[in-house]
């Protein structure tokens, strides 16, 4: 059984950085395919990064360039280095786990689906002040 705890949520202003972590307990973790998504009231969760276990990467087109996925994989975790944050970036963040994908250009309907992933993480919360 996969399980997933994000920490590292909190408060910044625009401007700022913060650093999500997941930690994840399961098998083979280096074979993952890992994503983080993130959750406004309201609104469909929306893929933010994807990492595959060849260390290729993928974003959502807002946060390119903002953004950085990473993985240990000695320490089973998943990042999710967030710079120059805007108030929009607000929401719960969640990390996703897809242990039956090598790489994330596999999916027919595109790596940001929520679908694609049988294990989520609880989720953490992100919020950034003008």
């Amino acid at each position: 059984q996969v399980q997933l705890v994000e920490s590292g949520g909190g408060s910044a202003q625009a401007g700022g950085s913060l650093r999500l972590s997941c930690k994840a307990v399961g098998y083979s973790y280096s074979t993952y395919l890992l994503a983080w998504f993130r959750q406004t009231p309201g609104e469909e969760r929306e893929g933010v990064a994807v990492m595959d276990s060849d260390g290729n990467t993928d974003y959502k087109e807002s946060v390119k360039g903002r953004f950085t996925i990473s993985r240990d994989n000695n320490k089973r975790t998943l990042y999710l280095q967030m710079n120059s944050l805007e108030p929009e970036d607000t929401a719960t963040y969640y990390c996703a786990a897809d242990p039956h994908t090598r790489h994330f250009t596999y999916y027919t309907t595109g790596w940001s689906k929520t679908s694609n992933y049988p294990h989520w993480g609880q989720g953490t919360e992100v919020t950034v002040s003008s």
